[in-house]
């Protein structure tokens, strides 16, 4: 039995069976649908795997067409739309029991110097080291193993904000969430496995601050939960392996889909990454 962040690593390490065509595995796990980070990454390497390894990824956009099954595998479809002389575009459609669940557009950028450069300043917070890990503290807190834990476990997350249990402590709490992640161990050198573990990594917390102002992060959920888009654009070279922080906001929700955009920066302050997802958000058939 290999450890959690080889299983993401194998679950990233795709079969070619034709030379535009990949096959993914998907796990059998308890979860209703399969995890969209796991088909984004898996797709997103299908593409790179099309492209010269000297351009790297500068941004994807996908959607999630459908629900996945767990347990059954997933064939990816590249289109090689474009080999320009600085950038490369490649579409990705993802096919699950001759249906399509998953779209993707990635488009990959030959290094270049920068005419001028800014970012904004990474948030004040507190170091990874003095914060504790999420699955042990709500393990601790819940008496159990916590639901969804299946796509967390190849990375330990640690919210830097205390964790809100009860529907009175969230009176008045802003629309905003931020994490430390990174992998539960080393991952392989390859820049393109660096970031598709950081895209499958990417959607696992974002639509958090979408739900803070109205229900606990953990507990029952009176909300059933699908993203619904997805996109990234990556500025500068990270590893997954090392400690990021993923600030999350969220600036709307109305007509049951709530927007939320994430910014990832490394331990040196640097930004690396910007996310944008959409999520929609149904009441639970009980509530």
């Amino acid at each position: 039995m290999g450890s959690p962040v080889d299983h993401l690593v194998d679950l990233l390490d795709l079969e070619q069976i034709e030379l535009n065509i990949f096959r993914g595995r998907s796990p059998e796990e308890s979860l209703q649908r399969t995890f969209g980070g796991q088909v984004a990454g898996q797709a997103l390497v299908a593409a790179g795997r099309t492209v010269d390894s000297e351009r790297p990824v500068h941004s994807l956009h996908a959607y999630f067409l459908r629900p996945g099954v767990p347990g059954v595998p997933i064939v990816y479809q590249v289109d090689r739309i474009r080999d320009g002389r600085s950038f490369t575009t490649r579409r990705v459609l993802g096919i699950q029991q001759g249906r399509s669940i998953f779209a993707l557009t990635a488009d990959f950028h030959r290094p270049e110097p920068a005419a001028f450069e800014h970012q904004i300043a990474m948030p004040d917070v507190p170091d990874p080291d003095d914060l504790p890990s999420a699955l042990e503290e709500v393990s601790a807190r819940i008496g159990e193993r916590p639901p969804f834990i299946s796509p967390r476990q190849p990375f330990d997350i640690r919210y830097v904000e205390r964790l809100r249990w009860t529907k009175e402590e969230l009176v008045g709490v802003e629309p905003r969430s931020g994490v430390w992640l990174r992998t539960n161990g080393r991952l392989p050198d390859d820049p393109l496995i660096q970031v598709c573990a950081l895209t499958y990594a990417s959607d696992m917390t974002l639509l958090d601050s979408v739900r803070l102002p109205v229900e606990p992060l953990w507990g029952p959920r009176h909300f059933d939960t699908a993203s619904l888009d997805h996109a990234m654009w990556f500025h500068r070279p990270f590893r997954a392996d090392e400690w990021l922080l993923y600030q999350q906001e969220s600036p709307v929700a109305t007509g049951a889909r709530g927007l939320a955009r994430g910014q990832i920066f490394d331990r040196q302050g640097r930004l690396v990454v910007s996310v944008m997802q959409e999520g929609l958000f149904r009441p639970v058939a009980d509530d």
